[in-house]
């Protein structure tokens, strides 16, 4: 057997140490577990919808669109909003207000 890749562990048996390792692994997998976050898809939404959320007119909307608040994204000829976007641009303007 080759001895650099050779490890010795004393003062412990092989199970004691599988259990140990196991253990170790069954808490950082538990911490992931209760972090875990999954991954929402992107909601979009109409001119109208975004229009009615942020409690605006659709000039508004277009104004906005114009001056960077809002980021449509275009789908030929159709105008959609990122919900998240919208609440992140209500949140900025609050802020500007404020």
């Amino acid at each position: 057997m080759d001895q650099s890749k050779l490890t010795q562990v004393f003062g412990i048996s092989p199970t004691e140490l599988k259990e140990y390792i196991l253990e170790d692994v069954r808490t950082e997998l538990k911490a992931i577990t209760q972090h875990f976050q999954p991954v929402k898809p992107a909601e979009y939404i109409t001119r109208k919808e975004a229009a009615k959320i942020l409690k605006v007119s659709l000039v508004t909307l277009s104004d906005w669109n114009k001056k960077g608040v809002l980021k449509p994204y275009r789908l030929g000829n159709l105008i959609r909003y990122k919900r998240t976007e919208l609440d992140e641009a209500l949140i900025k303007i609050n802020n500007k207000n404020s």
